[in-house]
């Protein structure tokens, strides 16, 4: 049986790192960063592109299913919605698939450091902190494991992850 981790979180809670510690713990795993599937310049957010970049991210993720290849199948992406988690997983074929939905928190204070962080380095912008910010409450409502990353390295993330 296949394994799908579908990882959600606010930006700058620490998705991409603790799934790519994932890709190297799992057996026979592939990773999915969300954001692959809509780099653009200017990144342009409307219903088309949101439309284009989920046909994107489900045409890749059932790729993967179908690949003998890989038992694991890591995914992120800001998903603050219940409705992103559940039209992803309308459109793939979970035949044998076990899915994992988690969501990645971490308090408010912890969110500020690490984009600000990401803010001096020139990874981010700065307008993107109170966005962030405003979005973790989001990750409460849905119906996903919770873990809580404030005060965790990559490797306890991982590890619970893994086990939950």
């Amino acid at each position: 049986m296949k394994k799908i981790y579908l990882i959600g979180g606010t930006m700058g809670v620490g998705k991409t790192a603790v799934c790519q510690k994932l890709k190297m713990e799992l057996d026979d795993c592939v990773f999915l960063d969300g954001d692959w599937c809509w780099d653009a310049n200017p990144f342009q957010v409307n219903e088309e592109t949101k439309e284009m970049v989920r046909k994107n991210i489900c045409f890749l993720l059932n790729q993967f299913i179908h690949c003998s290849v890989y038992q694991n199948i890591v995914f992120c992406w800001v998903m603050h919605e219940q409705e992103i988690i559940d039209s992803i997983l309308r459109e793939l074929d979970k035949t044998d698939c076990e899915i994992k939905a988690v969501s990645l928190l971490c308090s408010e204070q912890e969110l500020r450091k690490r984009l600000l962080s990401d803010v001096q380095k020139g990874i981010r912008q700065e307008d993107i902190i109170e966005k962030s910010i405003k979005r973790i409450s989001l990750y409460y409502n849905l119906n996903t494991t919770k873990i809580d990353t404030t005060g965790k390295t990559i490797d306890q993330v991982a590890k619970e992850i893994i086990s939950c």
